[in-house]
């Protein structure tokens, strides 16, 4: 099983560290000629969502990225990676929205939680999973999820909340999450992923 973890910006060699213990290969996108390589889930880290959109597009990598995710691509996506996979996009009043692939049928809300000093740690229930540690750092969070499904024909499905706010969502193939499970030891969310993306190769052979 081979991983692409998107390497622009961000968080991402933690990603890395994580999934290669868990016996995936991994290898960086850096480049268009890189979304040449076969792989079969991606990874988009924690970051700065504005800055990880303008790149994807300045490279030409967006388009190709954001085709590859409606056609069932297997994402696991952490705090400015929910974001780029949004639908909808909330933020304060001059504050740059960055442009998303608009693959999961949600609304997400940028820094929702306030800046740096707005971070924290707590357990909480994931559907499926059970109780997990999480790291919130700059978060945003899940305002709503859609009714009607997505473009993959799969409709969004709430995996945690946390003090009343959706942290983590499921769409099909798509995972998202608030938190940041790459900086807990505890390996359960990234395992529940791949398991996904196994049965997704296996569909798919």
């Amino acid at each position: 099983m081979t991983a692409a973890v998107l390497a622009l910006q961000g968080a991402f060699a933690e990603h890395e560290q994580v999934f290669r213990r868990l016996g995936v290969d991994c290898f960086e996108l850096r480049g268009p000629a890189d979304l040449d390589r076969p792989f079969d889930a991606l990874i988009l880290p924690g970051g700065e969502s504005t800055v990880q959109s303008k790149l994807l597009r300045e490279l030409g990598m967006f388009g190709r990225l954001q085709a590859m995710i409606r056609e069932g691509l297997p994402v696991f996506a952490t705090c400015a990676g929910m974001i780029l996979l949004a639908g909808q996009i909330e933020a304060d009043p001059g504050d740059k929205v960055p442009e998303t692939f608009g693959t999961l049928p949600m609304t997400v809300r940028r820094n929702a939680y306030g800046r740096q000093l707005g971070s924290f740690r707590t357990r909480a229930e994931v559907k499926g999973v059970g109780e997990v540690p999480m790291t919130f750092i700059r978060a945003p969070y899940v305002v709503s999820v859609g009714e009607t499904p997505s473009n993959t024909g799969d409709i969004p499905e709430i995996l945690a909340v946390v003090d009343g706010r959706i942290a983590a969502v499921r769409c099909g193939n798509q995972y998202a999450f608030a938190f940041h499970p790459e900086l807990d030891e505890d390996r359960r969310l990234q395992e529940y992923f791949l398991e996904s993306v196994a049965a997704h190769i296996a569909r798919t052979a």
